[in-house]
C-alpha cells in the first residue's frame, strides 16, 4: 500500500483527536506522555549513518509489531512521504515537528484509533506517545506504562542504574517522560493575564508552549503545558506535580477570568462570538490564524452554553481540519496562500453550516 493510501486512510478513520474518543471538555483539550528511549549500544539518530538508522527502524519496527495496542497500526517511512502528507500528520499530533524533515530510516507507527504513535529515529531511537481527549493521565500513564513494558522486553533499552533512562538530549535523561495537557484559554488571553500565567508556570519548573510544541505560536487561544524535568523524579510523581500544580491552577484561574468578563464586559464577549460565527458561516478569505480565533471563540459559546455540548467534538475536529496542510491535501495540490485562505473559508462555511448560532 502506497503512503498516500495510508495517509488518505488515516484522514478517513474515526480518531481520538476528531471523531473517535470523548469529547474534549471546557478548557482541557487533550493530554499526552510521551516516553523517550534508545537501544544500547547504537549511536543516537544525529549522529547514526543511513544503515544503521535503518537497522533501528527494523528492530523497532519488528518489536512495535508484537503489541496488542498496535494491532492494525499504520506504519510510514518518512523519506517516503511528500511534504503534504508530513505536514497532515504534524497537524494531527501523530508526529513531531522534527520527524517531519528526518531522512531514510526514519518512520512512525500510528495505532489504529490514532491515540498511541510511536516515532522512531527523531532525536531518540524511540519516541512512544499516548493521547487522549480530555484530562485523564491515570489512563494515559497506564497504557503507555504497558507499551514501553511489552517493549523493553524485546528491546535493550539504554539504562544508566545511577540516572535512568538515557537520551541524545540531557534534559530528557531520567524517566524520558513529557507529559503535557492542551488548554484553550480564550479568557486569560482576552483579559490580558496569559503573561502572567506563563512566568508563575516557568517559575513552577514547567513550560507553556504553543498548539504544535516547541517554538509554535498559541493560535487561537491554545497552550500546551507540560513538565521540563525528568531527572530525580517518578513518573507518577511528575504527573501529580503537573496536574496540582500547574494545570488546575490555571484552569481555576481561567474559569475565574472568564466570570469576570461574562459579568463585567459581556457585550465584548458576546460581540466577539457573534461576529466570529458570522464570518465562519460567511467569509471568503480566512487565513489560518483568524480561522483558529473565530472557531476559538465558538468552542468559547459552548464552553458558556451559547451553543449546545453537542458541537464541540465538531468544532474540536475542524480546528484540526482547517490547518494548512490539510486544507492543500484536500486540493490534491500546493496552493499558495491566498489559494489556501480561499479554500479554507469555503470548507469551514459548508462544515459550520451544521451548527445553529449561538443564542446569545
Amino acid at each position: 500500500m502506497s503512503p498516500s493510501v495510508n495517509i488518505k486512510r488515516l484522514l478517513e478513520a474515526r480518531a481520538e483527536l476528531t471523531d473517535g474518543g470523548a469529547s474534549g471538555a471546557p478548557i482541557v483539550m487533550s493530554s499526552r506522555i510521551r516516553l523517550a528511549r534508545n537501544l544500547q549500544g547504537m549511536c543516537f539518530p544525529g549522529r547514526a549513518k543511513t544503515a544503521q538508522r535503518r537497522d533501528v527502524l527494523s528492530t523497532c519496527e519488528n518489536a512495535v509489531a508484537q503489541l496488542p495496542h498496535m494491532q492494525e497500526a499504520t506504519v510510514l517511512h518518512i523519506d517516503e512521504l511528500g511534504e503534504l502528507e508530513r505536514q497532515v500528520l504534524v497537524e494531527r499530533h501523530l508526529i513531531s515537528r522534527e520527524l517531519s524533515q528526518g531522512e531514510a530510516g526514519s518512520g512512525v507507527i500510528i495505532s489504529r484509533e490514532q491515540d498511541c504513535a510511536i516515532m522512531i529515529n527523531e532525536e531518540d531511537h524511540l519516541r512512544i506517545q499516548v493521547l487522549r481527549n480530555g484530562g485523564s493521565f491515570e489512563e494515559i500513564w497506564s497504557v503507555i506504562d504497558e507499551i514501553d513494558s511489552k517493549l523493553e522486553e524485546d528491546l535493550d533499552f539504554a539504562f544508566s542504574g545511577e540516572l535512568g533512562y538515557l537520551t541524545a538530549c540531557p534534559t530528557n535523561v531520567g524517566t524520558g517522560m513529557r507529559a503535557s495537557v492542551m488548554l484553550h484559554l480564550p479568557g486569560l488571553v482576552i483579559d490580558s493575564q496569559m503573561d502572567k500565567v506563563i512566568r508563575a508556570v516557568n517559575q513552577m519548573g514547567m513550560v507553556v508552549r504553543g498548539l504544535f510544541g516547541e517554538g509554535s505560536d498559541a493560535s487561537g487561544s491554545i497552550f500546551q503545558i507540560s513538565n521540563q524535568q525528568t531527572l530525580g523524579e517518578a513518573e507518577q510523581d511528575i504527573l501529580t506535580r503537573l496536574k496540582g500544580e500547574a494545570i488546575d491552577t490555571i484552569i481555576e484561574q481561567e474559569r475565574n477570568a472568564r466570570q469576570r468578563l461574562l459579568e463585567n464586559e459581556p457585550e465584548k464577549i458576546l460581540d466577539k462570538i457573534g461576529r466570529a460565527y458570522g464570518i465562519l458561516q460567511n467569509g471568503h478569505v480566512l487565513s489560518s490564524a483568524e480561522a483558529m480565533s473565530h472557531l476559538s471563540l465558538l468552542r468559547l459559546a459552548i464552553d458558556s452554553g451559547f451553543i449546545q455540548e453537542q458541537w464541540r467534538g465538531e468544532v474540536d475536529r475542524l480546528l484540526i481540519e482547517m490547518q494548512p496542510g490539510h486544507i492543500q491535501l484536500a486540493a490534491c495540490e500546493t496552493i499558495d496562500s491566498h489559494e489556501r485562505d480561499t479554500a479554507r473559508a469555503s470548507f469551514l462555511r459548508e462544515e459550520t453550516r451544521r451548527i445553529p448560532p449561538p443564542n446569545l
